[in-house]
């Protein structure tokens, strides 16, 4: 079980307004911000909900390669409501919401990229 992720981010004020839009239909919020112990200069932000930061982002710079992180979203609306809100905040399409039979029957998922190229996705795994 994961306990908590993050990545660096190439710019953090950038990144941060894009997740607080993307991730809002998801129950996800800003937690808290933090400065990082290896850098003092150097701000992260965890975002999360029910009070426990899940989901972090950190100013140091980007990756070379984009990342894969997938959601759990209650229901397919809240799938489609990610996927508006991730778009409207600038995110672009990487697959719009939609059954992906080749995962099993029931797997609704939508992808989009964030400012960095990071494919970020929610999915339900219920029946319709």
């Amino acid at each position: 079980m994961i306990d908590h992720i993050g990545f660096p981010v190439s710019d953090y004020q950038r990144a941060k307004v894009f997740y607080l839009k993307a991730l809002a239909p998801l129950g996800y919020g800003l937690i808290m911000e933090v400065t990082q112990e290896e850098h003092a200069d150097v701000r992260a932000a965890g975002f999360g909900a029910n009070g426990k930061p899940d989901f972090w982002i950190g100013g140091e710079g980007g990756l070379n390669r984009p990342m894969h992180v997938a959601i759990m979203a209650n229901d397919r609306a809240t799938v489609d409501a990610f996927y508006k809100a991730a778009i409207s905040a600038g995110g672009r399409d990487n697959g719009a919401p939609g059954i992906r039979s080749r995962y099993h029957p029931n797997y609704y998922g939508a992808f989009v990229l964030d400012p960095d190229g990071h494919n970020i996705e929610a999915v339900c795994h219920a029946p319709g």
